[in-house]
């Protein structure tokens, strides 16, 4: 039997992770490090580079060199968090003919989920290397807080390349799995987990073997990015007042500037003042311009501090969620590379009461759980037996006047099937549609449409009368399917939620033949 891989497929880096006998172990890509980041470049020959070679011409090449694609994942051209990266982004954006948010690049428009499989089919390609042997499964992990359609983009980025997904596990409860192998130990424990784009928090309890997720909330528009692109927005205020200049047009130096933030960041993590030095930014009548400021620690947090306080009120409801307190919490747990921030800590330290463990690496935490969690699936963790996750967000249909009718609340323990009784609202109806949302508004129009479907053949009788059942399910995954079913006739109508949007079967079938 072949190896399963645990893919951690981060916005900004990505890990890969196997199980060796019982011990998880970190796949090193072919330079040789641990992680690798999730960048995809094009070359003007046609040549396409990946991870670290698409990261070292970024610079010449800002236009068709793709980075953060995991924050488009599932996403709407129109809707308000890529129109935010629509303004920070150097390559181009396009709405594709069903409303999606897609790269263009040239005349040609590639989707989220082709160029994270592209992503996913190095990180392939270096398991398949390292333990010389083909890969074909994997479990692969996702925010907490991906709805249905970012995770059946990140499944559909996985069917490219040849893997199938045996599990999608979110990101928070791989790294406690993480946890709970290395220290056999019972607990409550708090994840707090910010990435390179996406934030989330989750309570889970560890009782002999059984991981619990008690609550889990999340914001997947708060991350690394968020955190450079203040020093950038910084940076170039500044040039613009010393010398009268706006670079925030030039794609060149936009993309020097992005790099020396990232850089400046990372360093001040450990230092308390960081040089920023970029000589010949650019060229005027006057002769060439340089950047060169120092940022220290101390204005970085004046700059951020606000992105950091932006994550405790969702702390506090997956708290409330789970009728917990700070004192009840017997752990927390960092993930991410954000969280290496002084400032973060300090914050969670003072937040939660007590120091975060800073014995495990928060870049490789999660994907060693996946690769645990495909041993659990494959019954080769005795010790760890059960997980029990939950669903993020509350699923339900649309009522009359604009009213959201839940079903399954957020924080219900999946796989689970729920189901609730309706009736019709005219006379003699013979049709019902059901529209299908998800979301935490007490109104339709706030909450996320997922899919829509009739039910027709209802009994003819008075309004009120006619009793039709729909019937949500959720599976291990966190992907729904729901059901309508006219009680008095046994006509019933079945619907597996794949989004309105995204990509048809017919369209990965096309994908696959030409990667």
């Amino acid at each position: 039997m072949g190896h399963i891989i645990g893919i951690d497929l981060g916005t900004t880096y990505s890990c890969v992770a196997y199980l060796e006998g019982n011990e998880p172990r970190i796949i090193p890509n072919l330079d040789g490090l641990s992680t690798t980041p999730s960048v995809v470049s094009f070359t003007t020959s046609g040549e396409r580079l990946i991870g670290n070679l698409a990261m070292r011409q970024a610079i010449t090449n800002p236009e068709n060199t793709i980075i953060a694609i995991k924050r488009l994942m599932g996403k709407k051209f129109n809707s308000e968090e890529v129109n935010d990266t629509k303004n920070r982004i150097l390559y181009r954006l396009a709405e594709s003919p069903n409303g999606d948010a897609v790269v263009e690049l040239d005349s040609r428009l590639i989707s989220p989920q082709e160029i994270s499989a592209m992503i996913l089919k190095y990180l392939k390609e270096c398991a398949e290397s390292y333990l010389g042997d083909k890969v074909t499964e994997t479990v692969i992990t996702v925010p907490a807080h991906f709805d249905d359609h970012q995770r059946q983009a990140t499944k559909d980025a996985a069917k490219i390349v040849g893997l199938e997904v045996i599990r999608v596990i979110n990101e928070p409860t791989s790294a406690s799995l993480t946890y709970g192998f290395n220290t056999k130990k019972n607990a409550t424990i708090a994840v707090f987990d910010i990435g390179g784009g996406t934030f989330d928090i989750t309570l889970m309890e560890i009782n002999d073997g059984i991981f619990q997720v008690l609550a889990t909330n999340g914001n997947t528009y708060l991350g690394g990015e968020d955190f450079d692109n203040r020093i950038l927005d910084w940076l170039i205020d500044e040039f613009k007042k010393e010398n009268n200049i706006d670079l925030s047009q030039d794609k060149l130096a936009l993309q020097r500037i992005k790099e020396a933030a990232e850089k400046a960041k990372r360093e001040l993590s450990f230092t308390l003042e960081s040089e920023i030095h970029l000589p010949f930014i650019c060229s005027e009548k006057s002769g060439s311009k340089h950047i060169r400021k120092n940022l220290t620690r101390k204005k970085l947090e004046e700059l951020t501090r606000d992105l950091v306080d932006k994550a405790l009120p969702f702390i506090e409801q997956a708290l409330n969620d789970s009728k917990l307190g700070c004192e009840n919490i017997d752990e927390v747990i960092l993930v991410g590379g954000q969280t290496r921030m002084p400032l973060i800590r300090k914050t969670i330290t003072e937040f939660f009461g007590k120091e975060p463990l800073e014995h495990i690496n928060p870049d490789e935490i999660v994907a060693m759980g996946a690769a645990i969690q495909s041993g659990i699936l494959k019954g080769k963790m005795k010790d760890l037996i059960l997980l029990l996750d939950v669903t993020p967000l509350s699923l339900g249909i649309d009522t009359e006047n604009d009213i959201f009718i839940r079903i399954i609340e957020k924080n219900t323990t999946i796989p689970c099937k729920k189901s609730r009784s309706f009736t019709t609202v005219e006379h003699n109806q013979r049709r019902v549609k059901v529209k299908v949302l998800q979301g935490e508004s007490e109104k339709s129009s706030e909450n996320k449409p997922l899919a829509v479907f009739d039910l027709v053949g209802i009994e003819s009788a008075s309004a009120g009368v006619p009793q039709i059942d729909v019937t949500f399910e959720i599976d291990s995954d966190g992907l729904a399917k729901v059901s309508a079913k006219d009680v008095y006739t046994g006509k019933e109508q079945k619907i597996e939620v794949r989004p309105s949007f995204g990509l048809t079967q017919e369209e990965i079938n096309k994908i696959i033949k030409r990667t």
